[in-house]
């Protein structure tokens, strides 16, 4: 699935890919999303859009920091979900750790529905603790599953795994509880349909193995998702109708109006792919359907499902599936339907940048492609931001991480041939108020025809912790001392001065300003007028509110042998980190830390 030179030469997943398979009747939407925190983007995007997910593990690395990123995910968009741990066949496999770090760090209610028969190079096949049988898998690609009975010397350990499963789902199912109580025998169809109804409800997460480099235990992986994860119409959807202004609950049936929506961007040489999840109705090649959000009627000129990214034309698309359109023109997020309705759906979450990148391309003669490169990059991820320095005058990209801008330099170089000098990357510091302080401030000026007069009186006080918004005007004004149509230009000059604070010139965060009083002249007050007088009274309390310079604190988890601990601990320490875990995991300590963002550049490398 990774078709990027990129993706090839660093051997990770930078952009997720979309397919589609059909496994014994099901039709599949598949789409394979990057593990690394820096594209975190691409997870938002695939989870927002698919009913249900497969976590990999490592059988050997087990629980990893992104793996919890990845899963936490998974939770605000309340996905149902099942788990692979992949690489048995490698040194140190180990499923039954995993497991248990499963249920420890990441809470999960889980358990095995399958046993590996061997681990590490006497990995051989599974055992699947539901129907009690064996699973060869045999052929250069593992396309032959040949299946045996249970081997003699493993019959009392599957009875105890399998008692267990049904223990661990019992707890979460009423139905299967009182077959388990009453000490009824369980059969296949009972245990599987409890598993399902578990899982579709997210009170359970059943636990798949196997070896997806050898093909080991990917075909009953396929039948699990099919048994186990919901198809659309069990999945509950809602959109907002505008013309009623209430939710609405989507059927996900072929039969009613067309909802889509547009969750990925990507550029082409023939224009502009966007890729569509169909939620209710039908699209075919040569509708006309409407963007809801910019209210334009648009004309579907070519339909495809995408395979990585090979294009297989179709004439239709039905609820459920996953498409691209070529020649629609719009933004991630927008909602599409055929006119007769007007439905909106909600975004996908996207994150703040957190760090940031000064780029120039090495010659004026590559500024239009540098241009061009930057357009098409930040708009195909949310994520990437672009701007210019009002002070320097460099451009300064922002992205999620140190590794997420290497990688869009580097694109620039492959694709575009244009080669860019960067500066070190600067941190998105922030400043904020640790205490209230009124202020009253008069601007008075007169030289000559109608003058400037405007006096704003009120306080500057820090938002409480855990606040929704960063900034927060509140208007108490009792009377006309100030006429209303003003109001709306104080608050500007508040939020103007709010974009830089006085300690280090970086915006100033979680503030509340509440007006309480002024004064206002008959000629000479306007809206420039008290716009000026909120920023100068900005300006003049701000020192007293005893500013704080925040900066971001980022979670690191590192393992390393245990003989370069002290080592480790020491160059932490060095750079303001604050250690708040030590675990010792077999010949590796595990190391957790809060660190700045500033002092981690380059860490890995360090390391």
């Amino acid at each position: 699935m990774d078709s990027m030179d990129l993706e090839k030469l660093k051997g990770i997943t930078i952009q997720s890919a979309t397919t589609y398979c059909n496994w014994k009747g099901s039709n599949i939407n598949i789409i394979d999303t990057p593990g690394h925190v820096d594209f975190t983007i691409e997870v938002e995007r695939a989870l927002r859009v698919l009913d249900g997910a497969v976590l990999v593990l490592c059988s050997a690395g087990g629980v990893q920091s992104q793996s919890i990123t990845v899963d936490r995910q998974m939770r605000r968009y309340e996905v149902p979900r099942i788990m692979f741990i992949n690489k048995l066949d490698l040194a140190g496999a180990d499923p039954w750790k995993v497991l248990n770090q499963a249920r420890s760090k990441l809470r999960h209610h889980t358990a095995a529905v399958q046993l590996p028969i061997g681990l590490e190079k006497a990995f051989e096949g599974l055992i699947d603790l539901v129907k009690l049988k064996a699973y060869y898998f045999h052929g250069k690609y593992g396309e032959d599953v040949v299946v045996k009975e249970i081997p003699s010397d493993m019959e009392a350990l599957v009875a105890d795994k399998r008692r267990e499963l049904i223990e661990t789902v019992s707890e979460v199912d009423d139905i299967l509880a009182e077959a388990f109580l009453a000490d009824e025998t369980i059969s296949d169809a009972d245990l599987e349909g409890a598993i399902r109804r578990a899982t579709i409800a997210r009170k359970f997460i059943p636990v798949f193995m196997g070896s997806a480099a050898k093909n080991t235990g990917v075909q009953p992986l396929m039948d699990g998702i099919v048994s186990y994860l919901p198809c659309p119409i069990e999945v509950s959807n809602y959109a907002h109708d505008l013309s009623k202004n209430e939710e609405v609950e989507l059927t996900g049936s072929p039969d009613g109006p067309l909802v889509a929506l547009a969750f990925k961007l990507e550029d082409k040489p023939v224009g502009q792919l966007t890729y569509l999840r169909i939620y209710e109705g039908v699209i075919r090649k040569g509708d006309c359907i409407v963007n809801v959000i910019s209210g334009k009627k648009i004309r579907v000129p070519r339909l495809v499902r995408m395979h990585s990214t090979e294009m297989h034309d179709i004439q239709e698309a039905y609820a459920g599936q996953i498409v691209a359109v070529f020649g629609v023109v719009c933004a991630s997020g927008d909602t599409f339907t055929d006119g007769s309705v007007e439905y909106t759906m909600t975004s996908m979450a996207v994150p703040e940048p957190v760090m940031s990148l000064a780029v120039q391309p090495v010659s004026k003669d590559l500024e239009g492609k540098f241009s061009k490169a930057l357009d098409r990059f930040q708009r195909e991820d949310p994520t990437f931001h672009v701007g210019l320095d009002p002070e320097s005058g460099q451009t300064i990209i922002s992205g999620m991480g140190e590794l997420h801008l290497d990688i869009y330099v580097e694109r620039m170089r492959m694709e575009y041939k244009v080669a860019a000098t960067v500066g070190k990357p600067s941190v998105n510091f922030r400043e904020t108020v640790t205490k209230r302080v009124d202020f009253d401030y008069l601007h008075k000026k007169q030289s000559g025809g109608q003058g400037q007069y405007g006096r704003v009186i009120g306080y500057i006080e820090p938002l409480p912790a855990g606040s929704p918004t960063k900034f927060e005007f509140e208007n108490m004004l009792i009377g006309q001392a100030i006429p209303s149509n003003f109001v709306p230009a104080i608050e500007k000059g508040f939020k103007e001065a709010a974009n830089s604070g006085a300690l280090i010139g970086h915006p100033v965060e979680n503030i509340r300003v509440v007006l309480t009083d002024g004064a206002a002249h008959a000629v000479d007050s306007s809206e420039l007028a008290f716009k000026l007088a909120s920023i100068y009274a900005f300006r003049q309390c701000y020192p007293a509110s005893k500013p704080v310079v925040l900066e971001p604190v980022m979670l690191v988890e590192l393992r390393v042998p245990t003989e370069f601990q002290g080592a480790v601990i020491g160059d932490l320490n060095k750079r303001k980190c604050v250690i708040v875990g030590n675990d010792q995991d077999e010949d590796d300590s595990v190391i957790t830390a809060h660190g700045p963002l500033n002092n981690m550049f380059g860490y890995a490398t360090a390391l």
